[in-house]
């Protein structure tokens, strides 16, 4: 099997390091040199090129599947909604018809706000955000394109996993947190999510072509009010229980918290027959922190 990585980043690496764990010849695409010789000092076969320039990429060989994981960088001079979908329209054009399948990474930004509901796969989309919208954006292109009838997106919820706590170097110092402490968190530790794209893959691989990409919503199943889950955080590091103060009206921390929703993973564990490794928050941060 050969598969293309493109955005090998904090959960595409993973992936790509479960791909080839399992006998799988993979690429990477990467702006970067310096990073290319990382990659190729890994065992992966890099190809350098900017999915956001127009001729950079070249024409790609013909691989079984590829993932698109793009993280957008916050220092690019480009917005968001110049990124996403625009990005992956220029990597579609340069595979060949014959792709097996593609893999894009979405999230549940592209949800609207539900005052606590479950939402799920038939939900409809209502984009808050710039980034649910440029989600969004991309995951019409995907179902635009011939590539898109074997395709599958799954709509991460929020990655958490080493190195990625969020607050935890103020919580260790003790300082106010200016997020909600109310609404519902909706998470998957990055070891579920790189496993869940190759149980997708998986399940790609053995079925019929449909009408339109396979969506998949993908968390834990588990969403944990946000003032718990910062209170547990503040438990496993030994720190004084959390503080919170309002966040501004317009920064990302207010704006997350109008979201409020909770995120059914039934389609995930049925379908794809999926069980994470870490059920909820408290195992997943348990692992990462000590306990």
């Amino acid at each position: 099997m050969k598969a293309l990585v493109v955005g090998c980043g904090y959960l595409g690496e993973r992936v790509a390091e479960l791909w080839q764990a399992a006998g799988t010849e993979v690429h990477v695409v990467t702006r970067s040199a310096e990073r290319a010789r990382r990659f190729a000092e890994h065992g992966f076969q890099p190809v350098v090129g900017d999915i956001l320039t127009q001729d950079s990429l070249p024409k790609l060989p013909l691989f079984d599947t590829v993932l698109s994981a793009v993280g957008y960088d916050r220092n690019s001079c480009l917005p968001i909604t110049e990124v996403y979908a625009p990005g992956l329209a220029k990597v579609l054009d340069v595979l060949p018809a014959e792709t097996g399948r593609v893999i894009y990474i979405s999230t549940t930004g592209v949800y609207g706000p539900s005052e606590g509901d479950w939402v799920d796969e038939h939900t409809p989309p209502n984009p808050q955000r710039a980034g649910g919208h440029a989600s969004l954006a991309a995951e019409q292109v995907l179902a635009s394109h011939p590539l898109g009838l074997r395709s599958v997106i799954l709509r991460l919820a929020g990655i958490y996993g080493p190195g990625r706590v969020p607050s935890l170097d103020k919580l260790s110092a003790g300082e106010p947190l200016a997020v909600p402490s109310e609404g519902w968190l909706n998470l998957i530790h990055v070891d579920d999510a790189a496993a869940v794209v190759l149980a997708a893959d998986r399940w790609a691989s053995k079925n019929s072509p449909a009408e339109r990409p396979e969506i998949f919503c993908v968390s834990d199943g588990c969403p944990v009010v946000r003032g718990d889950y910062y209170r547990e955080v503040a438990r496993l590091i030994g720190a004084a229980e959390p503080e919170f103060v309002s966040p501004d009206t317009d920064t990302p921390a207010a704006h997350r918290a109008r979201s409020d929703k909770r995120i059914n993973n039934r389609k995930l564990n049925e379908i794809l027959g999926y069980t994470p490794k870490y059920p909820s928050y408290r195992e997943g941060l348990a692992a990462i922190l000590g306990e």
